[in-house]
């Protein structure tokens, strides 16, 4: 059985007529007929009661209409999925997201979602430190992450630079300042999440103080995917300490909180974001992402202020 006989078939049978079948399908006749008599001998069944001026549909026929269809249509949506997978605009794309940067990276899902509907987007919580292993391994396609980036297996652009914002009690008399430098803060405990999660942040916020020669009084804390967890809240307004952290919309506390953030008044207190992939990626999906990622963001490097999207805040480290 190939689908040309079904498709010959179901032409035959919607039109309960042989010569406007081959007519519709640019053949004659004889071969129209000799394509539903091996169906016929195929099955072992008679499909048409047919003489000179009826064609009938058997109840085998009438079975058979119902599920050559079926294979048809599908046939024609496997089609165009390899199709569309060939073009880069079917298929899979796997992706991490990196804390705080649900806002500004749902900008380039949602338009990408609009360039390629086939496409399935799925991203997930992930410190950025552990995406790198997640595209090696295949666990991810696309990571929009903060360094470090493993670049002997992967490639990385930079898309934006966030800027660093203190956080702190709303009790604590730096909390009225406009602007802090880290100097301000010599006197304050830094509660620094473990470096295995976010190691751009954690290097990034010991440089800051060495640049501006200040031993911090450094407390590791837990990791939390979660930048506004109850357990940072508590440690933040029982006066623990304060958190250095990027300005993104879903890391500022929530209006009425206890919780303020601040500006960093620092030349160098912003930090990269980039998109990176594995080297040697050949899936179109993978890549046609990328080239969004790029077509949303200026290849110059500049802050990204953070925007409401349709896909909401994703929350991770």
């Amino acid at each position: 059985m190939e689908l040309r006989q079904l498709r010959y078939f179901i032409a035959v049978a919607e039109r309960l007529s042989f010569s406007k079948a081959a007519q519709y399908l640019h053949i004659t006749v004889p071969p129209l007929s000799r394509q539903v008599r091996q169906l016929e001998e195929e099955f072992g069944v008679q499909l048409f009661v047919r003489d000179r001026r009826n064609v009938i549909l058997t109840d085998a026929g009438r079975a058979l209409l119902r599920e050559a269809k079926i294979l048809v249509t599908q046939s024609a949506h496997v089609t165009d999925c390899v199709r569309l997978a060939k073009c880069g605009e079917a298929g899979l794309v796997k992706i991490g997201i990196g804390m705080g940067l649900g806002e500004p990276i749902s900008r380039i899902l949602v338009e990408h979602s609009k360039q390629f509907p086939a496409v399935d987007l799925q991203y997930r919580d992930m410190f950025s430190s552990w995406q790198n292993k997640a595209l090696i391994d295949g666990d991810i396609d696309v990571a929009f992450l903060r360094p470090f980036v493993d670049s002997a297996h992967l490639i990385t652009e930079v898309l934006f630079q966030e800027n660093f914002v203190v956080h702190l009690s709303r009790t604590n008399p730096l909390a009225k300042r406009k602007a802090l430098k880290i100097k301000d803060l010599a006197a304050e405990t830094l509660l620094l999440p473990n470096r295995g999660g976010s190691t751009g942040l954690y290097d990034k916020t010991l440089e800051l103080y060495a640049e501006a020669g200040v031993r911090p009084n450094t407390v590791h804390v837990s990791l939390d995917p979660v930048p506004h967890s109850d357990t940072q809240i508590v440690l933040l307004t029982c006066h623990k300490g304060i958190f250095i952290m990027p300005d993104e919309l879903s890391c500022r506390p929530a209006q009425g909180s206890e919780v303020v953030a601040v500006p960093l008044d620092e030349p160098n207190a912003k930090i990269d974001v980039h998109v990176a992939w594995r080297k040697g990626e050949k899936a179109t999906t993978v890549l046609a992402l990328v080239e969004t990622a790029r077509r949303i963001y200026s290849p110059s490097l500049r802050y990204c202020a953070p925007a409401r999207s349709r896909l909401g805040a994703v929350n991770s480290i």
